[in-house]
């Protein structure tokens, strides 16, 4: 039967089959954005491209192991992505996989950099530890299943509360995500970078190491000089006055938001017009 005559119903549930399953790959795609599962889905691609270069090119030895790889593929997706899975299930059995994904706003970044520099400045006065770490991009969950969850509002009161010394949550880091304290007492990768001075202890090489595998923030406070320090993209800024301190912050937190926003924006503009 030609297109033209498809009854107008069956027309139409093949539209919404499609726009369906293009849905539901979509919020697959969010779930396991800014996890690790994209870096090793980058790498099955990069299976698939080789597979294919070595057909054409009649490389059979590379075929056969290429073919071996994908062969074992699907076995290899469920125990490599168990984490991302076991999240998406946990999604989907409260309901949420299907709920609109909250993009933090403007303002709750200012609340969160008020919050931080408010229990920062009276941290590093008083030479109280501490190592906070805020997500951006890249996601973080699979350090904050190591931690203590809280998913608590974030306010400098609380902040200092962890961080006071002999406390339950004193050690490991506070890792803020989505405008909220996600978890306390997170386990973060040691960095092993041989340029690190011999004179940091721990929290900076976890807050380094962090930011050497995620586009994080992370803030340290020494608990022997009081310094204020931030780690970001591999890089280590160290004895931040306190203007310092804001000025980065924000640039890092607030107004890469509203650029991101404005610059969407824009586009939108001109694609309309």
């Amino acid at each position: 039967m030609p297109f033209g005559e498809l009854p107008v119903l069956s027309y139409l549930s093949k539209i919404v089959d499609i726009l369906l399953v293009w849905y539901v790959f979509y919020k697959l795609i969010m779930i396991i954005r800014g996890t690790k599962a994209v870096q090793l889905l980058n790498g099955i691609i990069l299976i698939i491209l080789v597979r294919m270069a070595s057909s054409f090119l009649g490389f059979s030895t590379l075929q056969w192991l290429m073919d071996r790889a994908l062969t074992w593929g699907f076995l290899a997706i469920i125990i490599i992505f168990q984490p991302e899975l076991r999240r998406a299930l946990e999604q989907l059995g409260r309901g949420r996989i299907f709920s609109r994904s909250s993009v933090p706003e403007e303002e709750g970044k200012t609340k969160v950099v008020e919050a931080i520099i408010k229990a920062t400045e009276y941290m590093a006065k008083r030479r109280i530890g501490a190592l906070i770490s805020v997500e951006r991009e890249t996601g973080m969950g699979d350090y904050i299943e190591t931690g203590i969850p809280l998913n608590a509002q974030i306010s400098s009161e609380l902040l200092i509360n962890i961080f006071i010394p002999n406390t339950p949550l004193h050690d490991g880091a506070v890792i803020v995500q989505k405008n909220q304290v996600a978890a306390a007492g997170c386990y973060l990768p040691l960095s092993e970078s041989p340029f690190i001075s011999k004179e940091l202890g721990t929290r900076h090489r976890a807050a380094l190491g962090i930011s050497e595998v995620t586009d994080s923030v992370t803030i340290v406070v020494s608990e022997e000089t009081g310094a204020v320090s931030v780690t970001k993209n591999g890089e280590l800024h160290r004895d931040l006055t306190p203007e310092q301190f804001r000025e980065l912050l924000t640039k890092e937190l607030v107004r890469t938001t509203k650029t991101t926003s404005s610059s969407r924006w824009q586009w939108r503009g001109k694609k309309s017009g």
